[in-house]
């Protein structure tokens, strides 16, 4: 096994070390969600966390890591006898992107459970990382499923597995934590709250800490050993100071008046239930034991309020997390001190690494959500090059937002697990049955009876029990929902320049967008102007970023209509070949026209009916206005094979909520 980088050689990231310190002290404060751009030590703070996690006395031959002070009443291999303990390092145990239910939560043997009668359990990896850390790299593009199995275990220190009636609980307690970098994709703001903490990464912008970071680095990768031996005192210091900080926590008071600046806090800055009250209450205990106190003071409560609160402010995915410091003091200070027995010479500052202020930002990074900041159309503004020369204009603010109506892709696929079209999915409503193909992951038990029944008398069958083999097993069929790559073909040319005209168009390609996130879309940005069409940004599944490019789109020039769709075709096939699973919708936001070139509506209908020929999925908004309309959008909707629609009936609240299937025919939907 390789030496881990050491924890406290990590340079800067105090606010990261301070969050996974305050988890190892209290797991109970519910795990630790790092963003943050690549290469920021992520992964490498987490992995050295093990090794200074205290070692765990377990009961002999339990693979569970039961207690032997407190063994677990429900282990499924106990009892266990008193008095024997062993004892282990603390295990850090990595779940892939890519797992199975079964591989996370472990699973059960249906064939011997229903021919003899016995559980017979295979623990996962929440089995493993009982006592333990359990580390998710990139958990955003974990699966739903897997996601919410695995926070659910976090809140209730249990994993449950059940098939077909058939039951196994064991204990599961550990420290979660969870990497991430926004630009591949946001979690739900659901999961975003069952994270107890979450800390903002990124690069120092400061020469001598880079300088010292690649020092450090280079070090380490000449001699693992040599280097992880010069930090072993600090190391065994900081250990040292988690175990005692372990054993005052129980002693940590609480009083009213931290209760009530930490319910104040949450009140102020409007978060949704209590979850984030009780966060906080725990965080501000663990820094107080954590400091060497037993009363928790003010500054406890701020740094708890800036670790506990900013993801669970974000009302859509297009705000960027952060909390107003100011308001923040002004708060605390209006509602006093926490207690009113503190020591006024006692040092508040918790020491070690950590400290107040926000996570470091950069200060140049785009905020999808700040759209007050962008000129009106007409101010001014950078063209690009596309364009230039070609009359256009700046960008123009996006309109408010609405709820789309939904959007699907007609037939059954196989894609990645989402909410959209339908699917043969692993989880969903039961449709029917099949000979398992490989391992038997979903058992289908009325089928699997009716095929062992007829052959009970040739097998032997004497008693109670059913004679199955393994040919009777039979896999349960299920249909849910996938997700789609939405990839939207959005008209920037002059003919959309009008300044009410884009802002009503960005606003409905932006609520698309909200409908995309919410589910479980990648997307896609192919804008069409000037002479030609550019791929504002391949298919991501960051809808942040989406929102930001649409935001900065100029507009102005000639149509090319053609330039636009062969740009999505292209990008269609590319995208065929790495992800062939997962089917595409093309929205193709327009008002029909056609211009620049030769022949431009003949090569428009040429380009258009690759979509159709493909069967590819389209649907056309239909952005014209006036008192006298040319029907040109709903007349590409037919090359394309797909539908039209106004972007009046794109609301959904405009339809009584009725929900259709893109058809593969011509004509605006009714």
């Amino acid at each position: 096994m390789s030496t881990p980088f050491p924890f406290t050689a990590v340079v800067g990231q105090d606010d990261l070390r301070l969050a996974l310190l305050l988890n190892a002290v209290s797991p109970a404060v519910g795990g630790v969600l790092v963003r943050g751009e690549k290469g920021t030590a992520k992964s490498t703070a987490v992995r050295a966390l093990a090794a200074l996690m205290p070692a765990v006395d377990v009961a002999p031959g339990c693979r569970f890591s039961c207690d032997p002070a407190a063994p677990d009443p429900g282990c499924p291999d106990g009892p266990h006898p008193p008095g024997a303990r062993a004892s282990r390092p603390a295990r850090m145990v990595e779940l892939p992107v890519g797992a199975s239910e079964d591989r996370l939560v472990g699973a059960l043997d249906i064939e011997r459970a229903l021919a003899e009668g016995v559980k017979a359990f295979e623990p996962g990896l929440l089995a493993d990382a009982h006592r333990g850390i359990l580390y998710v790299d990139e958990v955003n593009l974990l699966h739903d499923h897997l996601v919410n199995l695995l926070l659910d275990a976090a809140a209730m220190g249990a994993s449950y597995v059940e098939r077909e009636g058939v039951s196994v609980r064991h204990a599961a307690r550990f420290l979660l934590v969870g990497t991430m970098n926004p630009e591949e994709g946001e979690l739900r703001p659901q999961l975003l709250d069952r994270f107890g903490l979450t800390v903002e990464v990124a690069a120092s912008r400061e020469p001598e800490q880079r300088v010292e970071v690649v020092r450090r680095r280079l070090a380490y990768d000449d001699d693992p050993d040599g280097f992880a031996a010069g930090w072993a005192q600090e190391e065994a210091d900081v250990r040292r100071r988690i175990l005692a900080a372990r054993e005052l926590l129980p002693q940590v008071r609480l009083g009213d008046g931290a209760l009530r600046q930490i319910a104040a806090t949450c009140a102020a800055f409007e978060v949704d239930g209590m979850r984030a009250d009780i966060v906080m209450a725990r965080t501000a205990t663990a820094l107080a034991a954590w400091a060497g106190r037993t009363d928790v003071l003010a500054e406890d409560v701020r740094q708890a309020a800036l670790l506990a609160l900013p993801h669970r402010r974000r009302r859509n995915p297009f705000d960027a997390p952060g909390l107003d410091e100011d308001r923040l003091d002004e708060t605390l200070e209006r509602f006093g001190g926490p207690s009113g027995d503190e020591d006024p010479d006692e040092d508040p500052d918790p020491g070690g690494p950590g400290g107040g202020g926000q996570p470091p930002r950069d200060e140049g990074a785009p905020s999808g959500g700040d759209t007050g900041a962008r000129p009106e159309a007409g101010e001014g503004g950078e063209p690009q090059a596309s364009g230039a020369g070609s009359g256009e204009q700046a960008p123009a603010r996006a309109a408010e937002p609405f709820r789309a109506r939904a959007l699907s892709v007609p037939g059954i696929g196989e894609g990645a697990a989402g909410r959209r079209s339908r699917a043969r999915t692993e989880h969903g409503r039961t449709t029917g049955a099949h000979r398992p193909r490989g391992a038997l992951t979903k058992l289908h038990l009325a089928a699997t009876v009716r095929a062992a029944a007829p052959h009970q008398r040739a097998r032997g069958r004497s008693g109670p029990g059913l004679v199955l083999r393994r040919d009777d097993l039979r896999q349960a069929a299920r249909e849910g929902r996938e997700g789609n790559l939405v990839l939207f073909v959005v008209d920037a040319s002059g003919s959309m320049a009008a300044r009410q005209r884009m802002s009503a168009v960005k606003g409905a390609v932006l609520s698309l967008l909200l409908d995309a996130y919410q589910r479980r879309d990648k997307v896609g940005l192919v804008a069409f102007r000037g002479a030609g069409a550019d791929v504002a940004l391949p298919p991501t599944s960051s809808v942040d970023a989406a929102a930001a490019r649409l935001e900065s789109l100029p507009t102005g020039g000639r149509t090319p209509l053609a330039a636009g769709l062969l740009r999505a075709h292209e990008v269609l096939r590319v995208e065929r070949l790495r992800d062939p699973a997962r089917r595409a919708l093309v929205v193709v936001v327009t008002d029909g026209r056609a211009t620049g070139g030769p022949e431009p509506v003949a090569l428009a209908g040429r380009a258009a009916r690759l979509f159709a020929a493909d069967g590819t999925a389209c649907v056309v908004v239909d952005c014209e206005s006036g008192p006298v309309r040319l029907g040109l959008a709903g007349r590409l909707a037919g090359e394309l094979g797909g539908t039209a629609v106004t972007l009046e009936e794109l609301r959904a609240d405009s339809i009584a909520g009725l929900v259709r299937d893109v058809q593969g025919t011509s004509g605006r939907a009714a």
